[in-house]
């Protein structure tokens, strides 16, 4: 061990130091303290830049989880995108084509769970990302399976809709394309018998009697025999609020309740009923009220020849019924 010297300032004389029990007990709770107080720096640091290996497993297994969620929020996103868009199709092509009613917003995101559900999910292992995956698939759940519906119903309105295009009125009801035996159109005319003027809620047709009639679309026969003013008369309902009326008939050649096609000879021209002459009274009749019957000839006519009729049509001479 070193020795120690001091001056004694007394005699001015270099004395050896000596120390006492005390100073050695000092001196070794001070070599203590440090070592204790490095090694709690050494610890600290390995273990701030030197993870466990339970810790560095822990580690990767939270970053590939954090690379899955992430992955599937990314994908959740791009089908929600592609959601918005098949529901705009819905709501402003398809369902306006057929006519149909939007689907609410409500009804398309449905009930939302209770906010505590998903705050219990956010206080889980990677909290966050979880509660908005688990969000996002939720609605985008409700939403598919109202979408898939929706595609149901245009579907159901798509087989309807074919069976209406080939139900409605949609040609005329005698051959007539060269378009000179229409005698009186739809609206104001001159009464025949009264010589005033009265509304004429349907086309007057002027053709040899026997001329043959057609059903101008699928129907069944409401009616079928005599009628006041109309004389021999058949009327037939073609659905969708549809019927059309065939008057003054020489002979009806279908029964009530019997099925018939769009051309099916149903009928011929006659001058029975209140008539000055040979001819067939047509008309159409939406939800029991008439309708011009120009506007459903769309199957027979070109637009020159339709523009033709329509000239036709509008003259203000007399009606034959």
């Amino acid at each position: 061990m070193n020795k120690k010297f001091h001056i004694n300032p007394k005699t001015l004389i270099l004395e050896e130091v000596e120390h006492g029990i005390g100073y050695w007990l000092r001196q070794g709770s001070l070599y203590i303290l440090s070592g204790i107080v490095l090694g709690i720096i050494f610890l600290f640091l390995f273990l701030t830049f030197f993870p466990s290996p339970r810790e560095k497993q822990l580690l990767r297994e939270k970053e590939a989880l954090q690379a899955q969620l992430t992955t599937l929020n990314q994908q959740v996103d791009q089908m929600q995108l592609v959601m918005v868009d098949l529901q705009q199709r819905d709501d402003n092509l398809y369902r306006v084509l057929f006519g149909a009613e939007p689907i609410p917003l409500n009804i398309r995101q449905g009930t939302q769970r209770k906010i505590s559900y998903y705050e219990e999910i956010a206080r889980m292992t990677n909290n966050q990302l979880s509660a908005d995956l688990s969000l996002k698939v939720d609605i985008l759940e409700k939403e598919i399976y109202v979408q898939t519906k929706s595609y149901d119903d245009i579907i159901e309105m798509a087989k309807q809709q074919e069976i209406r295009m080939e139900n409605i009125p949609a040609i005329q009801p005698v051959l007539n394309k060269d378009l000179t035996r229409v005698a009186s159109g739809y609206g104001m005319r001159i009464d025949p018998v009264y010589h005033v003027r009265k509304f004429h809620q349907g086309m007057d047709f002027t053709a040899p009697t026997g001329t043959e009639v057609f059903a101008t679309g699928n129907a069944k026969v409401k009616f079928s025999g005599w009628k006041q003013g109309y004389g021999n008369t058949i009327i037939l309902d073609h659905g969708f609020g549809y019927e059309t009326v065939y008057a003054h008939l020489y002979k009806s050649l279908v029964r009530k309740g019997q099925k018939v096609r769009r051309s099916d000879i149903i009928g011929l021209v006659g001058n029975t009923g209140k008539s000055t002459g040979p001819h067939l009274h047509y008309e159409v009749r939406l939800n029991d009220r008439p309708v011009d019957p120009r506007n459903y000839y769309f199957y027979d006519l070109s637009p020159e020849e339709y523009d033709q009729m329509i000239q036709l049509s509008n003259n203000f001479g007399l009606m034959l019924d």
